[in-house]
């Protein structure tokens, strides 16, 4: 029976190899040609973690994996992500921003598949943080609450472009969007008060200018109505085309008008 004991794997080997597993991942996601993970490698990588928070103590190091969980996500933001929107502006910023969002889920569903053994029991008896949700910070936390007001900003002057009758790319403003609700985590608070609120105060502007110049250019004050109301119908549908959870609608083509 001796024979058959489990050999103890130290913390630096067991997450030398796990670096390995999560670098080539970031690789995939960075476009690089890379072969995808067959079951196999899924499970050396779920079973060495397991191993490693299964070891009698001083060699459980549960705390440890997670904390360096959460330290890869910082490690691959911080080095690869940033500096590749930083470098962006405006629409093209946008797009990249969405990309990386999609990559950056992808690899909180890799990462959590993984380390999925802290998640069943020494992230639920210790009342910490969920795997996913603490990968799902770090992109909020490093990422969103730095160019959120660029973001923002770019945003409204594509709907701002659209209200002039200029064409622009309605799924990526919507995918936008999508990004400012599913930050929250399920609050909207993000989506509300990043973004809606600016673009409320931004809609009163605009309308404000356009009202002192239809006053000016109609005849009578029905035709000013009219306007107004054309205006607003088309603010509603294309709030619904951008993102369903917009109450307020977003933009006008003055071709309507």
């Amino acid at each position: 029976m001796a024979g058959q004991e489990r050999r103890t794997i130290d913390l630096e080997e067991g997450w030398a190899f796990m670096q390995k597993g999560i670098t080539k991942l970031k690789n995939i996601l960075e476009g690089k040609p890379k072969p995808q993970f067959s079951s196999e490698d899924y499970m050396m990588l779920y079973t060495t973690i397991y191993n490693m928070c299964t070891q009698k103590p001083p060699h459980d190091y549960s705390q440890q994996l997670y904390d360096k969980y959460r330290e890869s996500f910082e490690e691959y933001i911080t080095s690869m992500v940033l500096p590749s929107l930083r470098e962006k502006h405006n629409e093209f910023m946008l797009r990249e921003l969405v990309q990386r969002w999609s990559n950056h889920k992808v690899m909180v569903r890799w990462l959590s598949r993984f380390f999925h053994y802290l998640d069943r029991y020494f992230i639920s008896r210790r009342s910490l943080t969920p795997l996913k949700e603490v990968g799902l910070t770090c992109f909020r936390e490093l990422i969103y609450q730095e160019i959120k007001g660029q973001v923002k900003d770019a945003v409204i002057a594509l709907i701002d472009k659209e209200r002039e009758g200029g064409q622009i790319d309605r799924a990526l403003l919507k995918n936008v969007l999508d990004i400012f609700v599913e930050i929250g985590l399920g609050q909207m608070e993000c989506y509300e008060n990043d973004f809606e609120d600016f673009l409320l105060k931004d809609t009163t502007e605009y309308y404000s200018v356009k009202a002192q110049s239809w006053i000016l250019e109609d005849s009578c004050l029905d035709q000013t109505l009219e306007r107004f109301g054309l205006c607003f119908a088309c603010e509603f549908l294309n709030g619904i085309c951008y993102n369903d959870g917009l109450r307020n609608g977003l933009c006008c083509n003055d071709g309507f008008l």
